[in-house]
Parts: structure tokens; C-alpha cells; sequence
């Protein structure tokens, strides 16, 4: 007889403690303000390592939340955890990120149609080939449509998922927004590749919180607060023909 399942090394919760459908910020602190604010009725589930992950429900249907932790091994983790052994089907990262171009300002939300990246982990999932790593066309979709009732500046585009955040290097993010890049960040890419592997669907929502380019930022509490607007926009893509 198989000894009965009492989580991964890196998630406490019981089986049917995650809801098939999950928000997924890098910041814990954020993951429970999601809790809190956003979600109805939620309990704490897993708090391994102080990373935050709880269940509830957003407009009557179960709905969970759990912290990713920054980077791409990490979110790739408990990603995978969470697909592989909790049921999940729909994961949708709700962080931030850093504008390239002009066009794109501070507080704007960026919605990744595709990830590029400097990580080997597009290249190691099929020998020889570098996969292309992309959203659910059905979460990307659903988030393109609620971004039409967004009052702010909404873009669809690539980000640039990178292994390193003291990035010093002016004429890769030149080649990147010449190439129609709209901001960097960290998670993306990990993401859609653990979706890739693992046939789930993943889709990232990003508020940009500072800008390469005009040195423009917001404080460590703005980075906590204020992404309301991409919030509702990624539980709008997670509901998407439920």
C-alpha cells in the first residue's frame, strides 16, 4: 500500500486543498493581500519557506493563490507542483515588470504574448530544439478582451524573462525593443515552459513598476498594492469558459 500523499518538499497543502484555477504573484506579502482582498472565504493552505498560498473563491468559483518566489527556477517549482500533483489546470502570474520602450509608462499593464529568454530552459525540454515559449491562446485571449474595458494603458507583446536582475547590458534591451520587446522581468518564460511540459495553461499579467529607460519607479509598497487593474484581468482570463 503507497503511503498517502502529505505534500511536495516545497507545498504543505493536502490533496483538493488548490482550486483548479490559480493566481500566482512572486511576493508572498502580495499572495495574501490577493487572499484578503480579492478572494472570498479563503484559508491559508501551505506556508512552507514562507511562501503563501491559499483557496477560496472569485465570483463564486473556487479560485487559489500561491506565491512563486522570484526567478525562474523557482517559479518553475512550484509550478510544476502545482500541476503534477494538485490538479491545477490554469496558472496566471500576476507581478511586475520593467518597461523598454517609450510607449509602455510606469503603472501600464503588459500582458505576455510570448517570453523570450536568456535561461536554458527553452532549449533542454526537447534536445535540439529551442521551443517557443507562449501563453494558452485561450487565457491570452480572455485577457485581451477585459483589457478593452480597462480604462489605462494596456499592451500585448513579448517580455524578456531574465536569469539576471542587475542586468547591465544597454544594447541587448536596444536589440530586444527594436525586435517589439515590451518589458523584462523574471517568471514568465519558466512558466509557460512548466505549462508546456506539464498540459496545463498559463498566461502572465504584469504592472510595470519601473522603467528602463527614464529611471522611473515605484516605491517597495507600490510594487505591493498597486496592481489592481492586472489582477482583474488575470482572474477574467482564469474564468475563461468555465
Amino acid at each position: 500500500m503507497s503511503a498517502p500523499f502529505t505534500g511536495t518538499p516545497h507545498i504543505s497543502a493536502a490533496p483538493g486543498d488548490f482550486a483548479p484555477l490559480v493566481l500566482m504573484p512572486g511576493d508572498p506579502r502580495r499572495a495574501r493581500r490577493i487572499a484578503e482582498t480579492f478572494l472570498e472565504d479563503a484559508r491559508r493552505v501551505t506556508d512552507v519557506r514562507g511562501i503563501l498560498g491559499y483557496t477560496g473563491s472569485h465570483q463564486g468559483v473556487p479560485m487559489s493563490v500561491l506565491a512563486s518566489g522570484m526567478g525562474i527556477p523557482s517559479v518553475s517549482i512550484y509550478a510544476t507542483e502545482l500541476f503534477r500533483h494538485y490538479g491545477v489546470r490554469r496558472i496566471v502570474r500576476v507581478g511586475t515588470a520593467g518597461a523598454i520602450p517609450a510607449s509602455v509608462r510606469v503603472r501600464d499593464v503588459v500582458i505576455a504574448s510570448a517570453a523570450h529568454t536568456d535561461s536554458s530552459l527553452g532549449r533542454v525540454l526537447v534536445n535540439g530544439v529551442a521551443l517557443s515559449l507562449a501563453p494558452s491562446y485561450r487565457l491570452l485571449r480572455a485577457a485581451a478582451d477585459a483589457a478593452e474595458q480597462e480604462p489605462s494603458a494596456v499592451h500585448i507583446g513579448a517580455v524578456f524573462s531574465s536569469d539576471h536582475f542587475y542586468l547591465d547590458r544597454p544594447a541587448l534591451f536596444d536589440a530586444l525593443e527594436r525586435r517589439g520587446t515590451l518589458a523584462v522581468e523574471m517568471e514568465a518564460a519558466g512558466l509557460y515552459a512548466v505549462a508546456c511540459a506539464e498540459g496545463g495553461e498559463a498566461l502572465a499579467v504584469l504592472t510595470v513598476s519601473d522603467h528602463l529607460r527614464t529611471g522611473d519607479a515605484l516605491t517597495a509598497e507600490e510594487r505591493e498594492t498597486d496592481f489592481d487593474r492586472a489582477l482583474r484581468i488575470a482572474a477574467i482570463a482564469l474564468l475563461a469558459d468555465v
